[in-house]
């Protein structure tokens, strides 16, 4: 089983090596992707391609796992050199993805979203997965993953990722705004302890990984954000969905891009204009 990767970030690395521990040839392209991604792609001993064209053309499974901005120009750029299924696994809304996928001419395409932290969690991260094609990228499973394949159409698995994302990226925003102002009232740690009576014992660890990622992951989560919100404004108001967007943006404006994942989030807030 050949599979290909389109972007190699912490979802890819994660990924591949449990495809390659039960027997999958792994392959990417890191031509003109940034440091770190060429940094982990290297490390993990993934097959190295010189063009993602290459990586299309090889794979029976091409995974798209790329930032929301880039999943459309990807797909129209790889769409006709792919020879087996095409999934996009990015964040994005079930219009980006029916637009993306729409873009692969042999029409084997899988629209699949994962579910939780794969930091946290690793390869056994539950993925849903959605379209005609989704057992055939099930048979993943034979190398490691966890993937469930949850209905026939294009949308639907994206759909669920995007409630998903506007409540927990909404409760990161609070979080963050929450704990900021304590930060600089001097009772960060009290306020921890007081909400942990009501959220439970591992809520200080769990708020402290939230905060980490809502800066780390700053930029990518605000443009999440606006498939979100341009999601739920065919259904409703979106107006927490705009808050928790401008929340992403302001960290990310104040912040920068961070090149390695902080320990602690009193490291962040130093750098956090008020």
């Amino acid at each position: 089983m050949k599979v290909g990767f389109i972007g190699f970030g912490e979802v890819a690395s994660i990924l591949s090596q449990k495809l390659m521990e039960n027997g999958a040839d792994v392959l990417t392209c890191v031509e003109g992707r940034s440091p770190r991604s060429k940094d982990m792609a290297q490390k993990s001993g993934v097959r190295l391609c010189l063009r993602n064209i290459d990586v299309a053309e090889e794979s029976d499974i091409l995974i798209s796992s790329v930032v929301p901005s880039m999943a459309v120009n990807v797909a129209r750029e790889l769409g006709k050199h792919s020879k087996g299924i095409y999934v996009d696994i990015n964040n994005i809304s079930p219009q980006t993805v029916k637009e993306a996928l729409a873009q692969v001419e042999n029409q084997q395409t899988v629209d699949a979203s994962i579910m939780g932290s794969v930091a946290r969690k690793g390869s056994q991260v539950q993925i849903i997965a959605s379209g005609k094609y989704g057992a055939d990228f099930a048979h993943l499973n034979e190398f490691g993953l966890n993937i469930r394949v949850i209905g026939p159409e294009i949308g639907q698995a994206s759909g669920i990722k995007m409630l998903r994302s506007s409540y927990t990226k909404g409760v990161s925003a609070i979080l963050w705004e929450t704990i900021h102002a304590a930060y600089e009232l001097g009772v960060d740690e009290e306020v921890m302890d007081i909400i942990a009576q009501t959220e439970g014992d591992n809520f200080k660890e769990s708020a402290n990984s939230r905060l980490l990622s809502s800066a780390f992951h700053s930029k990518r989560r605000f443009e999440e954000m606006k498939e979100v919100r341009d999601f739920l404004a065919g259904i409703d108001d979106p107006i927490m969905a705009r808050c928790t967007e401008r929340a992403f943006q302001l960290i990310y404006e104040q912040i920068g891009k961070l090149d390695k994942r902080p320990e602690n989030y009193r490291d962040v807030f130093k750098t956090f204009k008020k």
